[in-house]
């Protein structure tokens, strides 16, 4: 081991850091490493979280609207004050912002070794049936003129599905010194036990686990619940994740308390027990319009969910068409319908695919050998 073990890992929502990057920050503290934890939004208890994890968490600004450059200079030159101070072996940034700004930081204090990680590409690369809007078109617009900046400043870019590199780098002409595809952040399978359903009882229950935006998928998800009921009135639909009333493509709480009053999905509100809730489902649903890999459906994999997902980049990462769910067409109610159909014609397939889906998740998605394949790419 060097003298110089410190290692910088700059990301956004502190909670970010001991829901998604635990088992890669125990993995580095095994092999010695001094781990500084870089967020820019948290409260107190949550550093004290971080700390709790063995990480050194240190604060910055990050200007959110990334449309001014006067505070982005700014921002970025005191993020390199900061990193510079430290002195690290390497920085490690992931999300869209911080592999930009905080590439761009760590160049400053020039750091040894960069590396970005793009989790996926965004809203403003994701395709809407209408269109995208004059604003989000502005916004991808200035993204791509940053990512021209900083991409080629990295030692390694780390994508998560194959199609990312591919319409983000190839499509804008980007450069970049070297491409690795990790194919999802992985989950510590030992929380997410294999449920296998035995027998299936009617009626058949699918689950959507996302943000309540359309560009997740959950007015596909709406509008094929009513189709199938249609047909088989008493299937069931069970919407968890959070409503973003600020979101234009958001589902609107009069919206959703309709949807519930007449029967149409069932909506818990908060839980925090998803285990429980993919267990006790059938059939996992995320007809979303883009992702990196998407963890929701990862987790009820690893449950032993079947799944009906869109053939999007992220999404067809996590489906073997026919054999451990089904790949339907994006903006398609119809089609998303006739799968779930499908699993109440024939409810034996539920255990079937679902078996598949759990070994798949084993084959792909263990955390340990993620992150031991993360950890080789990092050259740690």
């Amino acid at each position: 081991m060097k003298n110089n073990n410190k290692i910088i890992i700059i990301g956004t929502v502190a909670s970010s850091f001991y829901g998604f990057r635990a088992d890669l920050i125990k993995q580095l503290l095994n092999k010695h490493y001094k781990v500084y934890a870089f967020t820019s939004e948290y409260d107190e208890n949550q550093l004290k979280k971080l700390e709790g994890l063995g990480v050194l968490p240190v604060t910055y600004s990050l200007n959110r609207g990334g449309l001014n450059p006067l505070k982005d200079i700014k921002a970025t030159y005191l993020l390199s004050k900061k990193i510079k101070e430290i002195a690290p072996i390497m920085v490690f940034s992931y999300f869209s912002k911080p592999v930009i700004f905080g590439t761009l930081a760590a160049k400053l204090a020039k750091v040894p070794q960069v590396v970005g990680m793009l989790e996926g590409l965004g809203y403003t690369f994701t395709e809407q049936p209408e269109g995208l809007s004059k604003r989000t078109k502005v916004i991808k617009n200035i993204r791509v003129i940053l990512y021209k900046l900083a991409l080629p400043q990295l030692d390694k870019l780390i994508f998560l599905n194959p199609d990312d590199p591919k319409d983000l780098l190839k499509k804008y002409s980007i450069k970049v010194k070297e491409i690795q595809v990790l194919g999802g952040i992985g989950l510590d399978l030992k929380k997410y036990i294999y449920s296998p359903v035995s027998t299936v009882e009617l009626p058949v229950n699918f689950l959507f686990i996302g943000r309540l935006l359309k560009e997740k998928g959950v007015h596909d998800f709406v509008s094929a619940a009513k189709i199938v009921k249609q047909k088989y009135p008493e299937s069931e639909f069970t919407v968890l994740g959070q409503i973003d009333s600020a979101n234009p493509g958001a589902l609107q709480q009069s919206e959703l308390e309709e949807l519930v009053s007449t029967g149409v999905i069932n909506y818990p509100g908060y839980v925090d027990n998803i285990q429980e809730w993919i267990a006790s489902s059938h059939v996992f649903i995320l007809p979303s319009y883009r992702e990196g890999v998407p963890r929701s459906t990862q987790e009820a994999m690893a449950i032993g969910r079947p799944i009906i997902t869109t053939d999007v980049p992220g999404c067809r990462e996590t489906v073997i068409d026919g054999v451990n769910g089904f790949l339907v067409e994006k903006w398609q109610p119809q089609a998303l319908a006739e799968k779930m159909i499908y699993f109440i014609e024939h409810p034996e397939q539920i255990e079937k695919m679902g078996l598949e889906s759990y070994k798949m998740a084993q084959e792909k998605f263990d955390a340990n050998t993620v992150n031991k394949r993360l950890l080789d790419i990092l050259g740690l």
